[in-house]
């Protein structure tokens, strides 16, 4: 199928509606988990906080998204050598699988939660086809006055799609069958598969006759896998010390992580058929894009946790809220940042095939951080409605930057690279909001390790609990804190046992274990650590909006300039 072909007719919205559908579901995943936890937890007969549990709770959360962004580039170099629309195809299929094998897990305990990580990677590696790809097949099909509309509404499914997972995993967790978590993605995996296959069609000649970077894809593999490793264990207690970050092995997965990045940067340089083609930063539209979007990613990455956290663990249970039904309530509470992102998506990626991405994507950054730093003033006893407010305020943001700077990049790269930059974009995006969680996470168990086990061992001797009880319960990780606040209940329970609840007065021991004891012991330690990081987020996003600004006027690459001059504008 011919350029032109592609760009007629009604292939271009077949396109638009298959990958817009595709990124949906595979978006909606990274994030359903957050809110669904307490029930998949208590499906497969597991306590979080026994000891080893944090880490197998991490790998739950966030073992899609690490798959995801280790195979995003090498998925897009991929694509472009043995087709866009094949490749997408497979990711459909695979993510489907991956979904059907998460749902009929059959173990329980330990086994159950290793089963189930696997069959998360699954998914992860069909996200990653799904995710390489999209941008890539609608730059083919759409014509370059009409790109920013249609990558501006692939992207409110990409961004906005991690918001509606949090919707969506309430009103799932709220039948109490976990199960019905990933069921849910069955029917619509089936039918993209079977659409895309027999209505996507190949624009771009595949370049058959080039190879793949096996030393390429190892050493980049290898480099976002350590530094993952490393972020995700990280924030782990390790020995005495409240976080990981002096582990061996936190320290080991960062240096050999940084260490083959810098390999890969050398072997990208010298191999003739390189992965990562170097030379596409020599273009400022295409840098300037993926800074702001990796900045972007990092401030906002680890918002959906922090707002689930202080929903769920602090806010609902103060207000009446019993924790059974937190899910379903934190994810309506988190509607508005959809509404604002919905609203505003659309808008800019039309605007901007007329004037440029600029002043869009720009003040998009602007926007959203604004939004950040009328959430650093909000009390923990909020105003909901201001809060709704300013979630919008980010949410609106989110979606003026994100169509239109999508645009920018994929305008700027030769046809037959659209796949590895669509690739390498997503990776921006993805390992952005990948070591926003680290940093969040990192702010915020600083916070409560600086208060918190005072404020507990108070409390707990307050209510007649023996004072080497408390001692003892005071000195527990704080990462076990705010991972129950995560998962929405009161570790009292857990952490005091039943002969010491069963040995104090009665109605001590029901306000130790009710709804209200542990939120308010939390809340206070826990936002000192969320306005440092909202402080960073709005640093973060005001340097991308820097980048954004000095990307220069519209550019779009066109074949003839491959011939004449590299793309340097």
């Amino acid at each position: 199928m011919n350029d032109s072909a592609g760009r007629s007719g009604s292939y271009k919205w077949i396109a638009l509606v298959n990958t817009t559908l595709g990124i949906l579901m595979a978006s909606i995943n990274s994030s359903i988990l957050i809110i669904a936890l307490p029930v998949i937890f208590d499906g497969l007969k597991v306590n979080p906080l026994e000891p080893g549990q944090t880490g197998l709770l991490l790998w739950v959360l966030l073992g899609f998204n690490v798959a995801t962004t280790v195979l995003l580039v090498t998925f897009g170099r991929l694509s472009d050598i043995f087709g866009r629309v094949r490749l997408y195809n497979m990711g459909f299929l695979v993510f489907t699988i991956g979904s059907v094998l998460c749902a009929i897990t059959w173990g329980t305990g330990l086994s159950g939660e290793i089963q189930l990580i696997v069959f998360r990677v699954v998914q992860g590696i069909g996200g990653a086809f799904l995710f390489a790809n999209s941008a890539a097949i609608l730059t083919d099909a759409f014509p370059e006055n009409q790109r920013g509309l249609a990558l501006g509404l692939n992207q409110i499914a990409a961004i906005g799609g991690s918001v509606v997972g949090l919707v969506v995993g309430g009103l799932l967790a709220a039948t109490g069958d976990w199960r019905y978590v990933f069921l849910v993605n069955v029917p619509v995996g089936l039918f993209g598969t079977i659409w895309g296959y027999f209505a996507l069609k190949e624009v771009s000649s595949p370049e058959q006759h080039q190879k793949l970077d096996v030393l390429g894809n190892l050493t980049l593999g290898l480099g976002i896998l350590g530094i993952m490793m490393g972020l995700t264990y990280g924030i782990m207690p390790y020995g005495g010390h409240t976080m990981g970050w002096t582990s061996p092995t936190v320290i080991g997965s960062l240096v050999v992580g940084v260490v083959m990045l810098i390999l890969f940067v050398v072997v990208e340089s010298r191999v003739p058929q390189p992965l990562f083609h170097l030379y596409l930063f020599r273009s400022r539209a295409f840098t300037a894009g993926n800074i702001a979007s990796f900045m972007s990613a990092l401030a906002r990455g680890g918002l959906q946790f922090m707002l689930i956290i202080w929903l769920q663990g602090i806010y609902l249970p103060l207000h009446g809220v019993s924790f059974a039904h937190t899910p379903l309530i934190a994810g309506i509470y988190t509607i508005p940042q959809m509404v604002g992102f919905l609203l505003a998506g659309p808008i800019s990626g039309y605007l901007s095939d007329k004037f440029g991405a600029r002043a869009f994507a720009t003040g998009g950054l602007l926007l959203a951080a604004l939004g950040f730093a009328c959430l650093e003033t909000l009390p923990s006893n909020f105003n909901h409605w201001l809060f709704w407010l300013y979630i919008f305020l980010i949410g609106a943001g989110m979606g003026l930057f994100s169509s239109p700077n999508s645009a920018a990049i994929m305008n700027a790269v030769p046809a037959k690279y659209r796949g590895v930059a669509s690739g390498m974009r997503a990776t921006f995006m993805n390992a952005g909001m990948m070591m926003s969680m680290g940093i969040f996470f990192s702010l915020v168990i600083a916070g409560l390790a600086g208060t918190l086990p005072t404020a507990m061992y108070q409390g707990l001797v307050q209510h007649q609990v023996p004072t080497q009880t408390a001692q003892a319960v005071a000195g527990t990780p704080p990462t076990a804190s705010l991972f129950a606040a995560l998962l929405g209940y009161n570790p009292l329970e857990s952490m005091l046992g039943p002969k010491v609840l069963n040995a104090l007065p009665a109605n001590q021991a029901h306000t130790l274990t009710g709804k209200e004891f542990f939120p308010n012991l939390i809340s206070g330690p826990f936002h000192h650590g969320l306005e440092l990081a909202f402080g960073i987020s709005i640093i973060l996003l005001v340097i991308g909006a820097v980048a954004s600004f000095f990307r220069g006027q519209r550019f779009v690459y066109h074949e003839e300039e491959e011939q004449s001059s590299s793309p340097v504008h």
